[in-house]
């Protein structure tokens, strides 16, 4: 944790009270890994964490506080993703070597915050803005510089000149890689296996980006 941490009536917290206000968090996260978000209520998360729901209300005036908290974690965690992409080469070997590293590292993110993330999109789906805005930043630091590197590929010739635009397609590529990382059991009972979704999605995005099959 970084920066100063002030509790609900503006104080600034100790080393204890932010010990306190982390573990809340932290078994908060959990808590949502194994109930639905509705469900978890303030005295659930306190009992977890072995303190008392007055002092839960001593950092986070509800759930819902502490919900979009631990949401701007997996923004803060989403921006290692950008460094899959930006500036990286999309030609040849090194090329698939990109796509793969990208999913590679899409998939392990999106397993790190799961349950956060299902969260975050049941939110955007109910309309509610700081949700939507917390997913198109989430989204964003892959659909920015994979829209910049189609726009690359583009302009040296070696893509297709005519499609949609660099920005739709990279907005479809990253919604087709966070689908897949949120239903892999559905897809498994569909036949399709756990080992096989990553070299696909790496195939997909390869082509998506350079209109091309990675070299072999």
């Amino acid at each position: 944790m970084t920066g100063q941490v002030t509790t609900v009536d503006g104080r600034v917290a100790g080393r204890r009270g932010q010990a306190t206000r982390q573990k809340l968090l932290d078994c908060l996260g959990k808590m949502l890994g194994t109930s639905p978000y509705r469900d978890v209520r303030v005295i659930d998360v306190a009992r977890k964490a072995g303190t008392s729901p007055a002092t839960f209300y001593q950092y986070f005036p509800d759930v819902e506080a502490a919900v979009l908290e631990l949401a701007e974690g997996a923004v803060r965690d989403s921006a290692a993703l950008t460094e899959l992409v930006a500036g990286r080469s999309w030609a040849g070997k090194a090329g698939r070597q990109t796509a793969e590293d990208l999913v590679e590292g899409f998939l392990t993110f999106w397993r790190k915050h799961d349950a956060i993330l299902r969260v975050i999109d049941l939110g955007a789906a109910e309309g509610d803005r700081r949700f939507v805005r917390i997913r198109t930043r989430v989204q964003g630091a892959v659909v920015k510089p994979l829209a910049e590197s189609i726009e690359g590929v583009r302009a040296r010739g070696r893509g297709a000149e005519q499609g949609p635009s660099a920005a739709a397609l990279a907005g479809s590529l990253v919604t087709m890689m966070a689908a897949v990382s949120s239903q892999p059991k559905s897809l498994q009972a569909l036949g399709a296996k756990q080992a096989e979704l990553k070299p696909s999605l790496a195939l997909l995005v390869h082509l998506g980006v350079t209109g091309r099959k990675p070299a072999k």
